[in-house]
């Protein structure tokens, strides 16, 4: 099974720290946070395809063609087009098999992840206090998506997406479209897919979402803690 992970962006709101170096590089208690996210994926992944832009070549670098016994396939997004855009780009690897797609930036507990997997179709969410700058999930009883919409400024339910979504080739029927800054959202192609399939939630034990700098000292302070508990 492969897993994709977006690790094009900037990381703007992580400055100065990437104005040298990648988010993906930065460190958590002494390990950059891609590998960090490698050794929590679930041992059904084989091979991990980075979606690389900004520094690109700093990540192809340390990480190679195979890290931590899993294959490694780099595809370049060359503009800032959004998550649904570097879904897209894979698109021609994938087919219409079954895959795992996570953030380059986010840390979350394996076992999560892996029930997830459980699942032919799946999204990972975590109840937080202001969901306002993550997609936002509505789920009913049986843990079934009902609705989700990227960043609203009036929150249907406190379910924030972790980023973590099993998927398929059926995502790729449903196109995203183009927002005002330029790029295309992933969840507006899961909006669509919704109506068609069932996506069950899963939700984390711990989320670590890492935007800043503030984010980057908080989790160091807090990782050891949480990575001896899960």
């Amino acid at each position: 099974m492969k897993a994709i992970i977006p690790c094009a962006g900037e990381g703007v709101r992580m400055r100065p720290l990437t104005l040298e170096k990648p988010k993906q590089l930065l460190e958590i208690a002494g390990r950059p946070i891609l590998v960090r996210i490698f050794e929590n994926l679930p041992d059904e992944i084989g091979e991990v395809v980075l979606v690389v832009g900004y520094m690109g070549d700093k990540i192809r670098d340390y990480f190679g063609d195979k890290f931590l016994g899993r294959k490694i396939r780099y595809v370049e997004q060359k503009e800032k087009l959004g998550t649904a855009d570097a879904l897209w780009s894979c698109r021609d690897i994938l087919g219409e098999e079954r895959f795992l797609m996570l953030y380059g930036d986010d840390i979350l507990d394996k076992e999560s992840i892996e029930r997830c997997l459980t699942h032919d179709l799946a999204l990972l969410v975590k109840e937080v206090g202001d969901p306002r700058r993550f997609g936002v999930v509505v789920a009913d009883e049986r843990g079934r998506v009902i609705d989700i919409v990227e960043k609203p400024e009036v929150p249907l339910s406190s379910l924030a997406s972790t980023g973590v979504k099993v998927l398929d080739g059926r995502i790729f029927d449903y196109p995203a479209r183009q927002h005002p800054n330029g790029e295309y959202y992933i969840t507006d192609s899961l909006a669509q897919l919704i109506k068609n399939h069932d996506i069950f939630v899963e939700h984390a034990k711990f989320w670590f979402s890492i935007a800043t700098p503030e984010d980057l000292k908080k989790v160091n302070e807090s990782f050891k803690i949480f990575s001896e508990k899960y």
